[in-house]
């Protein structure tokens, strides 16, 4: 499947993109070649035959039409921060790179919403919108695109209080494999009009069509948030605290889980002041008394379930610290075993199993001697496993493999899903089917109906 490269006169191909691009935007160069096949995942980099960098949804049209004459795959590209090697070349072709097409196309704050092209990082909105008391609240963690999140249906730290991507897009500008332009959705904030298409590209993983632009929700920025570790004698009894959060109504932003090891990590990597214990990481938002009541509402709940400590703050910067390196986990598992990489993997099962899929998880880690810290944004539940491995070491890596399989199996057993957030890739393909079953041979249906040349991201989310 690697070496499957179907692009017909590359050279002549590279010729009509430097004609309508410019010699600037258009690149063979290796170690770009090379950039653009890689994402932050341990899969390896396979680099597409040509970068072309657009700036416009007409351009990406014209692009997608030169591709067609040259039964040339297409790879869209944003910033490469997925994880499940979704921007791997595997058949060759032409990396579509986003990341100039980075302006703010129009504010809406009456009505809260806010149109972008692809290639705006959640980081740069928010910047953006600093002046509007607004703000856009999905947060994977890396500054990632927002059309990327929207093509791996992104989420985050804030999910638990705002939803995911699937829920704060409203409309999308789509370039489809024949080149075609169009426009789903749009700024009401409800429709009964047709096939919601926009919920049919928002997770595509760019294998339907390449987005350009996205129109997004907004939302007030809180009068007052305010952050709280709170430590525990066991996992389990994080888990079921979240639990019994997350049924008594309280509407926190973020609740975070780190087990012992991962605490451990952050203790060395971030320098936090915490003993070496199960922790969560909480974030409340809402008035002044409004947050106060939640703090105390969690803290009581913890009582039951033998909590150790609660810390919470209103201070910005230690806000900020908590959350950086909560964002700074993989750097923190890395510096467990310098020298070595990381294998991030993620499940999501219903709260209520919660608790048993991690701990079952914890176990089979610590049978098979592994080093894996787990993390997860636990209010909707879903959690992260970060394996520190050596990928050179076959045998490791095949012991690797094997576990990532059970997880997955293991949620899917529990009513959940093998990913909650990374999506498949080509990484979590042989999994699709045992979540989804004959669902399976619709989406092949729906791909062949809109690409069927296979020309968009071949190899990802299913085999051809």
């Amino acid at each position: 499947m690697l070496a499957n490269r179907r692009t017909k006169d590359t050279d002549g191909l590279v010729a009509e993109l430097t004609a309508l691009l410019g010699a600037d935007r258009v690149s063979t160069n290796a170690s770009i070649l090379e950039r653009h096949g890689r994402d932050e995942s341990y899969h390896p980099s396979v680099a597409p035959d040509v970068v072309a960098f657009a700036r416009s949804t007409e351009e990406v049209a014209v692009i997608v039409k030169l591709a067609a004459r040259h039964d040339a795959p297409i790879i869209p590209f944003g910033v490469g921060t997925s994880l499940e090697g979704h921007v791997a070349a595997l058949e060759g072709g032409i990396c579509i790179d986003l990341s100039q097409m980075n302006q703010v196309l129009e504010v809406n704050a009456e009505d809260l919403d806010v149109k972008v092209q692809a290639g705006v990082t959640r980081k740069a909105l928010n910047a953006y919108l600093r002046d509007t008391g607004l703000f856009f609240p999905i947060d994977p963690g890396a500054d990632a695109t927002l059309g990327g999140m929207a093509a791996t249906r992104a989420s985050g730290t804030n999910a638990v209080r705002y939803g995911t991507m699937r829920e704060n897009v409203l409309g999308l500008t789509v370039v489809l494999a024949d080149g075609r332009v169009i426009r789903t959705g749009g700024r009401s904030r409800k429709s009964a009009a047709g096939y919601d298409l926009t919920r049919l590209f928002v997770g595509s993983e760019g294998t339907l069509g390449i987005i350009t632009e996205v129109r997004l929700r907004l939302y007030g920025v809180p009068e007052t948030m305010a952050a709280a570790v709170a430590l525990f004698p066991t996992v389990g009894d994080a888990v079921n605290t979240v639990i019994r959060t997350i049924q008594s109504g309280i509407p926190v932003a973020r609740i975070e889980l780190v087990d012992e090891v991962q605490m451990d990590a952050l203790i060395r990597y971030a320098k936090l002041d915490y003993p070496k214990q199960p922790a969560l990481f909480f974030e409340f938002h809402g008035t002044e008394a409004g947050v106060k009541e939640q703090a105390e509402m969690v803290a009581a709940l913890g009582e039951e379930f033998g909590i150790g400590g609660f810390r919470w703050t209103q201070k910005a910067e230690e806000r900020s610290k908590l959350w950086e390196a909560r964002h700074n986990v993989l750097y923190s598992c890395l510096a467990l075993r310098p020298g070595a990489k990381a294998l991030a993997t993620d499940a999501c099962v219903p709260i209520s199993r919660l608790a048993d899929c991690i701990l079952e998880t914890r176990k089979d880690i610590d049978a098979h001697g592994l080093l894996a810290p787990i993390v997860g944004h636990v209010g909707d539940g879903n959690f992260h496993v970060t394996v520190v491995l050596d990928p050179e070491s076959q045998e490791e890596m095949k012991t690797v493999e094997a576990f990532v399989e059970r997880l997955a199996l293991r949620a899917i057993a529990m009513g959940g899903t093998c990913t909650g957030e990374h999506g498949i890739g080509y990484g979590k393909i042989p999994f699709l089917q045992a979540e989804h079953g004959e669902g399976v041979a619709v989406m092949r249906q729906l791909k062949q109906a809109l690409d069927p040349e296979n020309r968009m991201n071949p190899g990802k989310i299913f085999a051809a």
